[in-house]
């Protein structure tokens, strides 16, 4: 029976604004309505899926502020069985590499596990090399954008989509494996779901319950930062060909002046 760890991650709802800090660019997290990102949505059904055709045990990990304490219990109203949700100021303005660093030493804490699962990227950072970087640091085989996931035994079958075609990949557990959005389509909490979420253990810890020291991440920390942010500017008018003969010409001279041709 496989003991499935699930990053999950809350992000800004993709309907809402987006914006950066003025003061040292990080996301201005207040300024959105705050979900559980939808690719966490299938990592979870998937680790739920394997846990019903196999048995076994989900453990939801999440780094992330005091709320993103409502994207853990949605996962747990899905499901899964457990959660552990490291929560402390000095992670925040963390870099991809810290926050693996930091998730590696959550996923340590879960004893026995078998098979993490994570989404391919976050819809907010967007970085999609978290799962590449966790698995480096576990020292276990990676399987990522996968469109689908098959235990047999201890050996991990997944089949990655790409524009060449299919390819079937298989490590042995444990291993981290990311997935895609084709993999599945998430369940709905049920009503039951959400009140058993209640009553399901959350751990909560700090850097220092991991044996991170503070100076190790955080803005101040990160191997990278945003210099400079400015709004996206708005469209302008496109520029009007006339055709009076020559129009496959001017359309040319168009391209060449913008270095397209």
């Amino acid at each position: 029976m496989p003991n499935i760890v699930v990053l999950v991650k809350q992000v800004p709802d993709t309907y809402s604004e987006r914006k950066l800090a003025e003061s040292d660019h990080t996301l201005d997290r207040d300024s959105a309505d705050a979900v559980l990102d939808e690719i966490n949505e299938r990592a979870v059904e998937e680790a739920l899926l394997l846990k019903e055709a196999q048995g076994g045990e989900v453990t939801v990990v999440s780094v992330g502020p005091d709320r993103a304490t409502d994207a853990i219990r949605k996962a747990l109203s899905m499901g899964a069985d457990k959660a552990v949700h490291v929560s402390d100021e000095a992670l925040r303005g963390s870099d991809v590499l810290q926050t693996a660093k930091v998730l590696a030493a959550a996923v340590g804490k879960v004893e026995g596990y078998d098979l993490v699962i994570a989404g391919n990227e976050a819809s907010d950072g967007q970085a999609g090399a978290v799962p590449a970087i966790l698995a480096e640091l576990l020292g276990v085989p990676q399987l990522t954008h996968a469109r689908k996931v098959e235990l047999d035994g201890t050996t991990l079958k997944v089949e990655r989509e790409s524009e060449e075609g299919i390819t079937r990949l298989e490590a042995s557990l444990p291993a981290v494996v990311s997935v895609g959005e084709k993999i599945n389509e998430p369940r709905y909490p049920s009503f039951k779901g959400i009140m058993a979420a209640k009553k399901k253990p959350v751990e909560t810890l700090t850097v220092a319950d991991l044996g991170i020291d503070a100076g190790e991440v955080g803005l101040g920390n990160a191997w990278t930062s945003v210099l400079e942010a400015a709004p996206k500017p708005p469209r302008t008018a496109g520029q009007r060909v006339t055709d009076e003969g020559d129009g496959g010409s001017k359309v040319a001279e168009y391209l060449v002046a913008q270095k397209l041709i």
